[in-house]
């Protein structure tokens, strides 16, 4: 009776390694798509959709892709200086921004800051979901290193300016562009740019309360660092 519980372990532990290793492969091989091809959509997308037709099934995304070259250079320098200073430098983590993030969260006693990377942030995007486990931590970790070894610092910016949230509804710089300011993105100024950046955190929140102080406060932060930011 033994032997057979013992066996039947092992083929579950054999089956849940195999399981992990065809989901990673999965999500490799979109990776290695990507890479060449644009993506229609993305996990956190799909996410939101669902929420918006629970109240009104008619309900679609503004989203509009437009090439690297096509995106105001403003804009890529204004999206680095808020999110990642170091993302030329850096292979996918920035673990002085994690350790500095960790201890404001530890000395407010809650969440009020991440230290997340561009690359982590579209590893989250493209694949997860919105849970906050241990698990999709590490999950969000592997789909990082896979991003970072395959495309270049170029492509990963151009995506992830592409599918993150600007808005209700709202994805994507062209849309985001076309949507505070009536502009493609092409033509975003500065100070627009560091607007838009401003509202990353809390997109949906700031697309009703557009004036709020703190986000001219932090929109003049972004500005200010924007010509020390380096683009692909």
């Amino acid at each position: 009776m033994g032997t057979f519980i013992t066996r039947w372990i092992w083929r579950i532990f054999l089956l849940s390694i195999g399981a992990v290793l065809v989901y990673q492969s999965w999500i490799f091989s979109h990776v290695v798509y990507w890479n060449f091809y644009n993506p229609s959509s993305s996990a956190f997308m799909e996410d939101r959709l669902d929420a918006l037709r629970q109240r009104n099934a008619a309900a679609v995304l503004r989203a509009q892709w437009v090439p690297y070259e096509k995106i105001s250079p403003s804009l890529k320098r204004a999206i680095v200086a808020a999110e990642d200073s170091k993302f030329l430098v850096h292979e996918g983590f920035d673990f002085e921004a994690i350790q500095l993030a960790y201890e404001k969260n530890l000395k407010k006693g809650k969440l009020v800051a991440g230290g997340s990377t561009i690359s982590q942030q579209l590893a989250k995007n493209l694949f997860l979901s919105g849970e906050r486990t241990p698990w999709r931590k590490i999950q969000e970790a592997i789909i990082t290193l896979m991003l970072e070894n395959v495309m270049s610092k170029r492509r990963i910016l151009e995506i992830y300016l592409n599918v993150i949230e600007w808005g209700h509804g709202v994805f994507g710089a062209e849309a985001a562009a076309r949507h505070y300011y009536g502009v493609s993105a092409s033509s975003v100024t500065v100070e627009q740019a560091s607007r838009l950046a401003a509202m990353i955190p809390s997109p949906r929140f700031y697309d009703k309360n557009r004036n709020t102080p703190w986000l001219s406060k932090k929109t003049g932060i972004i500005r200010s660092r924007m010509a020390a930011a380096q683009i692909p």
